[in-house]
């Protein structure tokens, strides 16, 4: 399974290169319950086509017959859908909540496809952009984003800031039950999940929705796998998966990296990453060595919900004394 985001800008390449116009949705700001996050998007080309979601079903529905009602073609322009006073497009979703969505009505110009390039290749990894969109004129302008990225829309006067960067990747070094429950957990949360194993024992198992690696899981870090949105996860009990896996990532920008093992059994893996490994104490100390919250979690299936727990936890920054 590709991240939605990616397919969305997947599509709207596509389309750009055929020469078709087409309308980019970005959810800004959600009240209530709504069902979409901040930075969600959705596109379509007029003819009821299309790829992304903003709210599950409701407002994309409204979205397209608005589009066969001739509006919404204003270069860029924000739409509430929602109970919101403010909303020029009123529609009462089920939930109860309020979207607040960026509409692009975007020619297929070359300036439109360049952008579009410059996008997908952030998605991907390469590099973490800031877009620009000027609401007075549909200007656009793409930048270095050099902040977290946590906050991923902000609007200011008649501009608005997206910033977008690549899909939250998890690497699993090595199959196991609990790395099993973690690819399911991951993947419901939107994340791509990729699971490195190569043992003769593991070549049966295939993970529905995962990209399946038989390498070991430290070839494929070293062979640049990991961007700044990546988590690495090492579940084994096997050193020779764990300990290869953990001494590769420390060298890459991956935000989280973690080995499952008890306080002792975390202990003795630091000093043989010491004294094997060579690493030393500021990497040791990136490792989140035991992995996850302490929820008492006993069973595969409450670890993994540890572990992905803790994983949103730094991703959104958060403290564990906040939690």
């Amino acid at each position: 399974m590709r991240h939605l985001d990616v397919q969305v800008i997947d599509q709207a390449l596509q389309w750009a290169r055929e020469g078709q116009a087409q309308w980019l949705c970005t959810v800004l700001s959600t009240y209530g319950s709504a069902p979409r996050a901040p930075g969600a998007m959705l596109v379509t080309n007029g003819t009821g086509e299309h790829v992304g979601s903003l709210s599950g079903g409701c407002v994309e529905e409204e979205f397209l017959e608005s589009l066969t009602r001739g509006e919404l073609r204003e270069p860029a322009q924000i739409v509430s859908y929602g109970d919101s006073v403010e909303q020029r497009h009123r529609l009462r979703l089920p939930c109860g909540g309020v979207l607040i969505v960026l509409v692009e009505h975007r020619a297929a110009s070359l300036e439109w496809i360049a952008h579009l390039e410059s996008l997908q290749a952030a998605l991907l990894g390469q590099r973490r952009l800031l877009r620009h969109v000027d609401l007075s004129s549909g200007a656009l302008r793409l930048d270095p984003d050099i902040g977290h990225g946590s906050e991923r829309v902000q609007v200011v006067d008649e501009k608005v800031r997206i910033s977008v960067g690549p899909a939250l990747r998890l690497i699993l070094a090595g199959l196991s039950p609990v790395a099993e429950f973690c690819a399911s957990f991951a993947r419901a949360i939107g994340c791509e999940v990729i699971a490195c194993d190569p043992r003769e024992e593991m070549l049966h198992v295939h993970l529905e929705g995962v990209e399946m690696q038989r390498v070991l899981p430290s070839m494929f870090i070293a062979a640049r796998g990991c961007h700044a949105a990546t988590a690495v996860v090492a579940l084994t009990h096997d050193p020779r998966i764990d300990d290869l896996a953990l001494m590769e990532a420390v060298h890459t920008p991956a935000f989280y990296i973690g080995a499952m093992g008890s306080q002792a059994t975390s202990a003795k893996r630091a000093e043989r990453l010491k004294r094997i490994g060579g690493l030393t104490d500021e990497q040791i100390a990136r490792l989140h060595m035991p992995i996850g919250l302490d929820l008492g979690s006993k069973a595969p299936a409450e670890i993994a919900l540890a572990v992905v727990a803790d994983i949103l936890r730094v991703y959104h920054g958060k403290e564990r004394h906040a939690l």
